[in-house]
């Protein structure tokens, strides 16, 4: 048989939008560009070979037709969304695709992981890479964990996980002989070592410790937080790092933090979904998870 019905992500983009009266306000709702909501309610109406909207200078307004259309497919969509409810057992094994960036991944999500399969091992967790100014407009993903301190848009809700804390580290060489750090200005006599994109964390930790008016200059950076502890264990100087991507170098001795204080930090990691999934228990129990674990 001939399928002549659009695709569900038209018949979605189409709906959205009737609803809100914007094709922004539709993307934000699902979680996609505008220009993607444009293309869908475009590729429908020239499908059936109707206008649906007439588009205005304060947005847009639904046509006879469109509202007709609309009337017929409200309830067929709103069936389909019920019937999936309805047949998702409790019991049944669910997938939640999560996008981490790498090193958090490494260095705190997975070493915990088998904590979260032994409590839900209905719910299994499927970790794909955050990439560089990656949006909320892959439908394959669930859920996000995204460094930021806030500016989320509307559609997405975002929850502080870990993160707002850093230390400064270095080598437990640093600790002994002659020239071993006593305070924290004895780190300014060390080569500074940044976070490319982060540079502003040594001013941050050295207000923190009442040394505002030191100047400082770094003298190497590196892009991932990964490279730059592997650069502190080498030697190559001291660092300042988000406390929670150092556990494992903290617990074997690899590095040291020279002085106890941590520092507020204004940027963590935010766990961000879509406000039309809230109500998705899985999504629940994995937030729900994180913030025990970060605790």
């Amino acid at each position: 048989m001939r399928i002549r019905s659009p695709s569900l992500h038209e018949l979605h983009a189409f709906a959205a939008a009737a609803r809100l009266g914007s094709f922004s306000k539709a993307a934000e709702e699902l979680c996609v560009t505008q220009g993607a909501i444009s293309r869908a309610i475009a590729h429908l109406e020239a499908q059936l070979g109707h206008t649906f909207f007439v588009r205005r200078a304060r947005g847009i307004e639904l046509t006879t037709r469109g509202r007709d259309y609309l009337g017929l497919i409200g309830p067929a969509l709103q069936t389909l969304e019920s019937a999936a409810i309805a047949q998702r057992s409790p019991d049944e094994p669910t997938r939640l695709r999560v996008s981490v960036p790498p090193t958090l991944a490494a260095k705190w999500l997975i070493p915990k992981l088998a904590d979260w399969q032994a409590l839900h091992p209905q719910i299994s967790l499927s970790l794909a890479p955050s990439q560089h100014e990656e949006d909320f407009s892959n439908a394959d993903i669930d859920a996000w964990l995204r460094p930021s301190g806030g500016g989320f848009p509307n559609g997405i809700d975002a929850e502080y996980i870990v993160g707002r804390e850093i230390v400064a580290i270095c080598h437990p060489k640093d600790l002994r002989g002659r020239n071993a750090l006593t305070q924290p200005v004895d780190l300014l006599s060390r080569p500074l070592l940044c976070n490319t994109n982060y540079q502003h964390n040594w001013r941050i930790w050295l207000d923190a410790a009442d040394l505002g008016e030191q100047e400082f200059k770094p003298s190497a950076d590196f892009e991932q937080v990964s490279m730059l502890v592997q650069a502190v264990m080498a030697g190559l100087g001291v660092a300042v790092v988000q406390r929670c991507l150092i556990d494992d170098e903290l617990n074997s001795g690899r590095i040291v933090i020279p002085f106890e204080d941590k520092v507020a930090f204004t940027v963590g990691y935010m766990l961000c979904t879509r406000r039309a999934s809230h109500s998705n228990r899985a999504l629940q129990q994995l937030g729900q998870w994180l913030k025990t674990q970060a605790e």
